[in-house]
């Protein structure tokens, strides 16, 4: 087993600065974990802490029914995958390859076989006998996967990996990665600040911010049941829109008043608030929820808006549009023809709207 447990684990460094706060996680066997979120919230420093790069201020972590707190990297049954290569510029492909297994005192004949095995895992056995320096960035990743690999380790853990890669080898190796995750069976755990990876890669997302856990759940959990106006707007893109609203009651509804917007909130989150009314709320409504409104929409879910940025992306619209004070991008059909300083009517899909709590910013 390689379940991975990080139990009420904190992190405070000199200086009384608290990185990590009470983290507890569960890890499954063979799940591939993605931890997200924006620079300095933390999620780094956990994955050094599991990596035992990083020493523990409180709590415990246990790999399969092992506490590891006090062990050593190398005792850990772990292998890392970093930002950055660390390949040795003077060894070839298959000794960078093969450089830990020595250093274990494996035998030739085994290190041979386990080298080769992950070179053909990784499409690289022409490589074997190059130089760093003679690859490119992408052939440079594999080998730093394939020294991972050749460990046959309990857990895997990358640190950004892709960060280094341009756009189209990143959607590329996205997609190596979760062949090779399948192929493999071995727990993960990929740190990133991309939510698009966080997205296509994890079984499962842990979003980060301030050193605590906003959220975990699988993407599209994380996509259509944000706990809160940060993973909200941390997870999709573009972005979801907010606009911040006083909630009131007339005529048989809730409505979400802002300049420039007045919504009739949908029966069940009208639900949800009961009687809140008069109080200060969010919306959120993600950019492909927003469509150019049609006879058949009802006008307590319209709000008229002007374009300021036409973005024409070939499979879609990206509208950049203002009502009175608020801004709000919105994805729509390709075949629109709009300008600039237009005016239009938008639309919002009722199923799909979002309300934040002003002050917690918890999803009501």
């Amino acid at each position: 087993m390689a379940l991975v447990s990080i139990r009420n684990v904190n992190k405070v460094y000199d200086g009384n600065v608290h990185a990590v706060k009470n983290v507890d996680l569960e890890i499954r066997d063979k799940e591939f974990m993605v931890f997200v979120g924006p620079s300095g919230c933390g999620k780094t420093t956990t994955l050094r802490m599991v990596a035992g790069l990083e020493s523990i201020t409180s709590g415990d972590i246990l790999i399969g029914d092992t506490v590891v707190n006090q062990l050593p990297p190398m005792d850990r049954d772990i292998a890392m995958v970093f930002q950055n290569y660390a390949l040795y510029p003077h060894m070839s492909v298959f000794h960078n390859m093969a450089f830990g297994l020595k250093m274990r005192k494996f035998d030739k004949a085994e290190i041979d076989k386990r080298v080769r095995d992950a070179a053909a895992i990784l499409g690289i056995e022409d490589l074997l006998a190059r130089k760093p320096r003679q690859l490119s960035g992408g052939q440079r990743q594999r080998v730093a996967l394939g020294r991972a690999i050749v460990r046959h380790p309990q857990v895997f853990l990358f640190d950004e990996p892709l960060s280094n890669l341009d756009a189209k080898l990143r959607v590329q190796m996205r997609v190596e990665l979760k062949k090779l995750h399948e192929r493999l069976g071995t727990t993960a755990i990929y740190v990133t600040h991309d939510q698009v990876e966080a997205m296509t890669l994890g079984d499962r997302v842990v979003v980060m911010k301030d050193g605590v856990v906003q959220q975990v759940g699988e993407p599209l959990e994380l996509y259509n049941t944000p706990a809160n106006r940060f993973v909200a707007g941390f997870i999709g893109s573009p972005a979801m829109n907010f606009a911040e609203v006083t909630l009131s009651a007339s005529g048989g509804k809730v409505w979400a008043e802002a300049p420039g917007l007045k919504i009739g909130l949908p029966e069940p989150v009208a639900r949800r608030v009961g009687s809140r009314n008069g109080t200060k709320a969010t919306v959120g409504v993600r950019p492909e929820d927003l469509h150019v409104a049609g006879p058949a929409d009802p006008a307590e879910l319209c709000f008229d808006v002007e374009v300021e940025v036409i973005e024409q992306l070939g499979s879609e619209i990206v509208l950049d549009t203002r009502a009175a004070s608020n801004a709000f991008v919105a994805s729509v059909e390709p075949t629109l023809r709009v300008r600039m300083h237009d005016r239009l009517r938008l639309a919002i899909n009722p199923n799909r709207l979002h309300l934040f709590d002003a002050a917690t910013e918890a999803a009501i």
